[in-house]
């Protein structure tokens, strides 16, 4: 049997816990507001990792349009059990996932996952002087106060 069963399907409270993992102890969006998290639920395909007990121990989240492009987010998971291969038991699903198939691209930020994620195809930007970005540290304060 499997250390690690994942699925899409996230009960309210799996949502929950997944909400105060993101809001509060990612390096990446500290202090998210509850209706950020909920819209970007909503509007992602979402991946839960449980373990043997059924409790929800990673998180993770695909925006894509189901035709040429993915990113990889909020990827989540339990202090208690990183290095024991969640992370990778969960990347391996996400990748492999039907609705995934056939991307031309796939794009992911990471600030210490990199070998991770490096098993799994992704690399450096080949070319980063093509991408752009629009970030707005403060939004998530200016809109909850």
């Amino acid at each position: 049997m499997s250390r690690w069963t994942i699925s899409n399907s996230l009960s309210p409270a799996e949502l929950e816990k997944a909400y105060r993992w993101i809001s509060g102890e990612s390096y990446w969006a500290k202090d998210l507001p509850r209706a950020f998290f909920e819209r970007s639920v909503a509007n992602s395909l979402c991946f839960a990792l449980r373990d043997t007990a059924g409790e929800l121990r990673g998180f993770a989240r695909v925006v894509t349009d189901k035709a040429t492009f993915a990113y990889l987010c909020d990827v989540f998971i339990c202090p208690s059990i990183r290095g024991q291969g969640a992370g990778k038991a969960l990347i391996g699903v996400i990748m492999e996932h039907p609705d995934l198939q056939d991307l031309r691209r796939w794009m992911l930020a990471t600030r210490d996952a990199h070998g991770l994620y490096a098993q799994y195809g992704f690399s450096p930007l080949e070319n980063p002087e093509r991408l752009m970005q629009r970030l707005d540290h403060d939004v998530y304060a200016r809109l909850s106060s």
